[in-house]
């Protein structure tokens, strides 16, 4: 059963309201009721009286309704869906298919709904699919969707294409109708904005309540999309999370703390002393191996954690430069001492491979630092190893996608060298699926065609050939002069700060993270 977490009481949507929109997720329920976004947005539109906003989620039946009303998804005068992985793209249009609304924008008339993309890979590449969307949320929705809710209402009677140019001229939304240059749009304080479940539910894969401690990093790792999406890094004050602790004590779940790197948050001892002192348990999304904190570690396992998760990215010092994470090998084994010390035995530790600059003495060195943190923990030791996937925006949206001959000789000599030791297991995500997901990452509207011929990934590879489109041009390194698809958007920061930031990689010079007056990217000069 799902709560409110308003009033405590069985969910029930909220009657009336001049807009019926529909928040759709393009995944499961289990997983789209763990991303937070959903319960931001949930929230935000149905404290506006006159919104009413119900839920929607992938379904593996005939039709497509509503989680409150199960009204079908065509019922409704505008669909927003939070887009936050490549591979979901098959799913939206799955979702539009079994909704029986055209899954092509221009096919739309004036008796059909405005259909809305937001999150992260809207807010960094919405080319892969500008042939789907009407419109596009560049950046955070608390601002955005206010004023873009405002003009959908007064625009109501009029026909659709001067109601999408309307929509184009609101700050942060992107029209493909009418292409310009849009600026991306951010929360300056959180405060202003709490971020916090709004639905519980037992049938989650995060089975806790949620609270999102901070938004943006500013590590300035190369290869980190999400640390560029939410730049800068601004923190939510102690005050406002104890109280969201307090509202959820009532519920008796786990605290789920969110954000970039919990451990880098100022005051993360106290926090951790204060969830504990209120006889509640907690996890975190991430944190640190250069942060974290005994007190936090105690906290997690307290919680009731088995595993802990490390993510030194690479094994080699020369790639711990390229990549500019600012870990030592220090770092990870005081990360793992501390662990220990809390009484946990078994450590997940994730790496990349087909890096920029990368070959494979690098990926040796990932075997050789894993044998010493198993011969150091004694426990299980869990790697979790992916191909690297160049992202927009970040400093290494000009690498290629690594051949995948490369990868699977990495992928064999970290299996050769560690076959032989007992309790480590290596897990890794197909390469097939990876070029996928690199083609959709850096992808132009061509690939929007494929997508719209395609509700999974395997159609994608073969529509992709179909339509006779060269894999090895997507996943090709780009020159730095070439225009990007993506180029139309601004960030906050331009194109010669991501470039000497790829030259900083390839001199391997590191960059030291965000300070108070820093100007180094710009981003600080726009919030």
């Amino acid at each position: 059963m799902e709560i409110l977490t308003t009033n405590h009481q069985p969910l029930t949507t909220k009657p009336g309201g001049r807009i019926k929109f529909a928040l759709a997720y393009p995944n499961f329920y289990r997983v789209g009721m763990s991303n937070l976004g959903i319960h931001i947005i949930y929230e935000l539109l149905n404290a506006n009286k006159n919104i009413s906003c119900e839920r929607f989620f992938l379904s593996e039946g005939k039709e497509l309704l509503s989680v409150e009303t199960h009204t079908p998804l065509n019922k409704f005068q505008v669909v927003g869906f939070a887009v936050s992985f490549e591979p979901d793209y098959f799913n939206v249009v799955k979702m539009l298919t079994l909704g029986k609304i055209k899954i092509r924008a221009s096919e739309r008339t004036d008796f059909d709904p405005i259909i809305i993309a937001g999150g992260c890979c809207a807010t960094f590449n919405p080319a892969p699919l500008a042939e789907i969307f009407d419109a596009f949320v560049i950046g955070e929705g608390e601002v955005i969707l206010p004023p873009l809710m405002n003009e959908i209402i007064s625009s109501e009677n009029l026909p659709r294409l001067e109601r999408l140019k309307k929509l184009s001229q609101v700050a942060g939304v992107y029209v493909p109708a009418f292409p310009k240059k849009v600026s991306r749009q951010w929360v300056k304080n959180l405060d202003d904005f709490p971020a916090h479940s709004t639905i519980v539910t037992d049938d989650a894969e995060f089975n806790m309540y949620l609270i999102e401690t901070a938004r943006g990093c500013g590590r300035h790792c190369r290869f980190c999309m999400a640390g560029y999406c939410f730049r800068k890094p601004r923190n939510r004050s102690l005050d406002v999370l104890k109280k969201e602790i307090l509202d959820a004590k009532k519920f008796g779940k786990k605290i789920g703390l969110m954000g970039a790197a919990i451990s880098d948050y100022p005051q993360i001892d106290e926090l951790c002393k204060f969830i504990l002192g209120e006889k509640l348990q907690m996890s975190v999304a991430s944190f640190r191996a250069d942060s974290v904190t005994e007190e936090l570690v105690k906290s997690l396992a307290a919680g009731g954690l088995k595993t802990l998760t490390i993510a030194p990215e690479v094994g080699s010092e020369k790639m711990r430069r390229v990549i500019n994470k600012g870990l030592t090998e220090e770092n990870i084994f005081a990360a793992v001492e501390l662990g220990l010390k809390a009484g946990i035995k078994n450590f997940r530790l994730y790496f990349m491979v087909g890096l920029p600059f990368e070959n494979f003495s690098d990926v040796e060195e990932i075997a050789r630092l894993s044998l010493r943190i198993k011969k150091f923990c004694g426990g299980r030791l869990t790697l979790s190893v992916n191909p690297f996937v160049p992202k927009p925006f970040t400093p290494f949206q000009w690498a290629a996608f690594a051949e995948k001959k490369y990868l699977e000789s990495a992928l064999k000599i970290l299996r050769g060298s560690l076959k032989s030791t007992g309790g480590v297991e290596i897990i890794s995500e197909s390469i097939r699926s990876a070029q996928v997901q690199a083609i959709l990452s850096r992808g132009d509207e061509k690939i929007s065609e494929i997508i719209l011929q395609s509700e999974t990934a395997q159609d994608f590879r073969k529509n992709f050939k179909a339509a006779g489109l060269d894999e090895k041009f997507y996943l090709r390194e780009r020159s730095l002069e070439e225009n990007l698809p993506w180029d139309f958007l601004d960030q906050g920061f331009d194109k010669k700060y991501l470039i000497d930031e790829f030259n900083r990689a390839k001199n391997l010079k590191s960059t030291p993270p965000c300070f108070d007056g820093c100007k180094r990217c710009g981003v600080c000069e726009v919030i």
